[in-house]
C-alpha cells in the first residue's frame, strides 16, 4: 500500500474512531449549564452521557454483523448520516428528556465509525502490525480530547450550549463526505454471513466462549469504564468543587488527553523490548495503582486539586498503552468476522462504561469521592480480569 494511501486511510479511520470522544468531550463543559438550563438534577444531566453510551453500545451490536454481510461502507454512510441528523436534533432539544433521547440516537450513529474503523484495520493490516496501527489511530483520535473541551468551553461562553451541537453536526457532515469519497471498501459482501437473529447470536456466543477474546474485551471495557467515570464526574469536580471556569476546564481535560496520546506513541519503541502481553500487564498494573491513589485522595481530600489531578493523569495515560494492545490481541484471530468481533467488543465495553457513568452520578457526596471510588474500583477489577482470564500470549501476537 503506498504511503500516501496508507496515511490517508489512517487519518480517516482515526477521525471515525474519534466520534465517541468528540461527541462526549466537546459538550462536557456545558454539563453544569445544562443542569441549570433545564432545572435538572445532576443525575438527570449525566443521563445525557449515559444515553449516549447506551446508544453507542447497542448500535455496535447492530452495525457489526451488517458490515460483515454488506461490506464496510454502506452501513458506515448510513450511521454517519444518522449522526448528523441527531446532532442537529440535540441542538434543538426543548427539554432534558428530549436531549437524552437525541443523545441516544447520536450514540447509535457515532458508533458506526468506531466499530467499522476497527474492522477495516483488521481487513487491511496483518495481525502483527495492528497494535501499531491502533496506536496511530489513537494519535489521530487523541486530538479530540485535547481540543474538543477547549472548543466546547469557548463555544459555550460565546454562543450557548446549542452551538456545541451545531458544530458537531458540521464535523459529522465533513467526515461523512470524506468517508464516502476517499475511504476504500475493504470487505466484499459476504452472503454466508446471515443476518438472521439466530445466526447473529450464534456468532456472538461463539466469541463469548473464547476465554482470551472475552478476557481482553472485559479488561479493556472495565479500564474504559474508569475513563468514562472521569469523563462523567470531572466537570462537577473541577468546575463545581474546585471552581475552575467552564472555558478553562478544557485545559485540564486536554492535559490528560496529551498523556494518553504520549503513552500510545510509546507503543512501537516499547514493543522492541517487551512483548505485547507483558506490556499490557505492566500498563494495567500501573493503572490500578493510580486508581487506588485517586480513591485515597478523593476520600481524604489529600493534596486538594493536585492530589486528584496526578493519579487521574496516570490512569488516563495508561489507556494509551492498554487499548491498542488489548484490541489487537482480541481481534487477531478474527479476520473473517472482524465486524462482529469489533461490534461485540465495543458493545460490552460501552455497556460497562454507561454503568460507570450512572454510578458516579448516583453516589451523593460533595467531593471527588464518587469519581475516585468508581475509577479505583475499575482499575482493580481490570487487573483482576487480566490476571485470572489471560495466562499467556496468543500465537498470533
Amino acid at each position: 500500500m503506498p504511503d500516501f494511501s496508507r496515511n490517508r486511510i489512517i487519518l480517516i479511520l482515526g477521525a471515525l474512531s474519534a466520534f465517541g470522544a468528540l461527541s462526549i468531550d466537546m459538550y462536557l463543559p456545558s454539563l453544569p449549564t445544562l443542569q441549570h438550563e433545564f432545572a435538572a438534577t445532576q443525575l438527570e444531566t449525566q443521563l445525557t452521557l449515559a444515553g449516549f453510551f447506551i446508544g453507542f453500545a447497542l448500535g455496535q451490536a447492530f452495525f457489526g454483523p451488517i458490515a460483515d454481510r454488506f461490506g464496510r461502507k454502506p452501513p458506515l454512510i448510513i450511521g454517519l448520516a444518522l449522526y448528523v441528523l441527531s446532532s442537529a436534533a440535540c441542538a434543538l432539544a426543548p427539554s432534558i428528556d428530549a436531549l437524552v433521547l437525541m443523545r441516544f440516537l447520536q450514540g447509535i450513529g457515532a458508533c458506526s465509525g468506531v466499530v467499522i474503523a476497527r474492522a477495516i484495520v483488521r481487513d487491511l493490516f496483518p495481525p502483527q502490525e495492528t497494535p501499531h496501527i491502533f496506536a496511530s489511530l489513537m494519535l489521530v483520535m487523541g486530538v479530540a480530547p485535547v481540543l474538543a473541551p477547549l472548543a466546547g468551553g469557548y463555544l459555550l461562553a460565546l454562543a450557548g450550549w446549542q452551538s456545541i451541537f451545531w458544530t458537531l453536526t458540521a464535523i459529522g457532515a465533513a467526515i461523512l463526505t470524506a468517508s464516502a469519497i476517499a475511504l476504500p471498501e475493504s470487505h466484499r459482501p459476504g452472503p454466508d454471513n446471515s443476518l438472521a437473529l439466530g445466526h447473529v447470536l450464534s456468532r456472538y456466543w461463539a466469541l463469548l466462549r473464547e476465554r482470551r477474546y472475552l478476557g481482553f474485551t472485559l479488561m479493556t471495557g472495565i479500564s474504559f469504564a474508569g475513563l468514562f467515570a472521569y469523563i462523567s464526574g470531572s466537570p462537577f469536580v473541577f468546575i463545581e468543587l474546585y471552581h475552575i471556569p467552564a472555558h478553562n476546564f478544557g485545559w485540564i481535560f486536554g492535559l490528560n488527553a496529551l498523556g494518553l496520546i504520549g503513552a500510545s506513541q510509546l507503543n512501537r519503541p516499547l514493543h522492541r523490548r517487551i512483548d505485547t502481553l507483558r506490556l499490557l500487564r505492566i500498563a494495567i498494573t500501573v493503572q490500578a495503582l493510580a486508581g487506588l491513589a485517586l480513591l485515597l485522595t478523593g476520600a481524604t481530600g489529600l493534596g486538594g486539586m493536585i492530589g486528584v489531578m496526578i493519579p487521574l493523569f496516570v490512569y488516563v495515560a495508561s489507556i494509551g498503552l492498554i487499548a491498542p494492545n488489548a484490541t489487537a490481541l482480541a481481534m487477531a484471530p478474527h479476520a473473517r468476522n472482524a465486524g462482529s468481533a469489533s461490534a461485540l467488543m465495543g458493545s460490552l465495553q460501552f455497556t460497562i462504561a454507561s454503568l460507570a457513568a450512572v454510578a458516579v452520578g448516583s453516589i451523593q457526596a460533595h467531593s471527588a469521592l464518587p469519581m475516585g471510588a468508581v475509577i479505583g474500583t475499575c482499575g482493580v477489577l481490570a487487573l483482576l480480569v487480566l490476571t485470572l482470564m489471560i495466562k499467556r500470549a496468543p500465537a498470533a501476537a
